[in-house]
């Protein structure tokens, strides 16, 4: 079998399920080596939701791994110096494997990982940075300068959407090096029991005072400024029908000034941040989901994935990486700017008064994330590994 060692930080809810179905197949024997080994104690706080997070779905069931030391002095994935492991390479190179396949580079230990097996064995790249949030100047030219020396240490890149396959592109990367590997989630989880899931998320709506008749805007992730969630307030002021209702559901730094700032619209409900069990009844509870992202660093935006799994209707800011590979116009969603334009205004108002052209949406991102999946990745890699084992032969 071929061997293939994952590098990667730490445990989280989308890789998991990836992790699984690679160690499942007949081709591969892997191994995932947890970079923050402090991650292994659970539940870690997250600056972004203001609070400390443990997911409440197996992370490590299915796949062999290890939790490597990490000495950083101030250890997490917030900055460069957060990931140290200096006896990293030493452990890969002992389990003996046939390739790497690293997640990121922007840590110690994953840029010297990197360097250190190149020319020894084939180095696969995960990433998915784009080019949107570039700006020209003397820093982005020394920048691209520096990324073009990173990525001669990688012989494939697995790129998640156009955006982030133009990025490699743009730093040297050929062509013949870049393999599709569609960003996805559980879409099977999110997706499943919808019946199950549908009669709970009726009782939410009721819970919440949504009407059966009522369009329901959904904002789920971390209230910070990069994810503009004022934008569903805009929309609210300048749409005052009482069938137009907005839920947000999540936690942050925004989120005592969206509270105080939307407290005198009854159209408008908050949930506090919600685990992964309870999402698919969440995104239910909704007809269309809004990224309104407005950047730095939006490179997917995941959560859309899983609004579509569930049935939802998209509404993804230019700014989103994702938003070119999971928009489809007329079929799912529509692409925004990042400011409410009378186009978000209209294409809104259609909704609330063409229930048919809500359905047919909702029916078109079901139809479309069938197209994002883990199998897309498990093909990729595996493909990818055959090769490599006919060149070794």
């Amino acid at each position: 079998m071929f061997r293939l060692a994952i590098v990667t930080t730490h445990p989280i809810q989308y890789n998991a399920p990836l992790f699984k179905l690679l160690a499942n197949t007949t081709q591969l024997a892997i191994k995932v080596f947890y970079t923050w080994g402090q991650s292994k104690e659970g539940a870690k706080y997250d600056p972004g939701f203001g609070k400390k997070i443990a997911w409440d779905i197996p992370l490590l069931d299915g796949y062999e791994y290890s939790f490597v030391e990490n000495v950083s002095a101030e250890p997490g994935t917030h900055h460069f110096k957060g990931i140290v492991n200096p006896a990293l390479n030493t452990t890969i190179t002992d389990w003996q494997p046939d390739a790497l396949l690293i997640y990121g580079w922007s840590f110690v230990s994953h840029l010297k990982c990197i360097r250190y097996f190149h020319g020894k064995i084939p180095v696969i790249f995960r990433g998915d940075s784009t080019l949107l949030d570039e700006k020209p100047g003397f820093k982005t030219l020394l920048r691209r300068i520096f990324l073009k020396w990173v990525y001669r240490h990688v012989d494939y890149a697995l790129y998640t959407g156009k955006n982030n396959r133009a990025y490699f592109l743009k730093h040297g990367l050929k062509d013949d090096q870049l393999l599709l590997a569609p960003h996805a989630i559980d879409n099977d989880r999110f997706a499943g029991s919808d019946d199950h899931y549908q009669q709970q998320a009726f009782q939410k709506r009721k819970e919440l005072g949504f009407n059966h008749d009522d369009l329901v805007l959904l904002f789920a992730g971390k209230f910070e400024p990069k994810k503009n969630p004022f934008f569903l307030l805009d929309i609210a002021n300048r749409i005052n029908s009482p069938r137009l209702k907005i839920l947000f559901v999540g936690n942050g730094s925004l989120e005592t000034t969206l509270k105080e700032k939307a407290a005198t619209d009854s159209r408008i409900k908050f949930i506090d941040f919600c685990n992964q069990s309870l999402m698919p009844v969440i995104y239910r509870t909704a007809d269309v989901f809004i990224l309104p992202s407005k950047g730095p660093g939006e490179t997917w935006g995941l959560a859309a994935n899983e609004a579509m799994a569930c049935g939802l209707v998209v509404m993804l800011s230019k700014k989103t990486g994702g938003a070119v590979d999971l928009v489809t116009d007329d079929l799912n969603g529509i692409i925004i700017d990042c400011n409410v334009t009378n186009e978000t205004i209209d294409f809104i108002n259609g909704l609330l008064h063409n229930k048919t052209a809500l359905i047919d949406l909702k029916k078109g991102s079901k139809q479309l994330i069938q197209h994002f999946s883990f199998y897309h990745t498990v093909n990729a890699v595996t493909t990818l590994a055959n090769k490599l084992t006919r060149a070794i032969h």
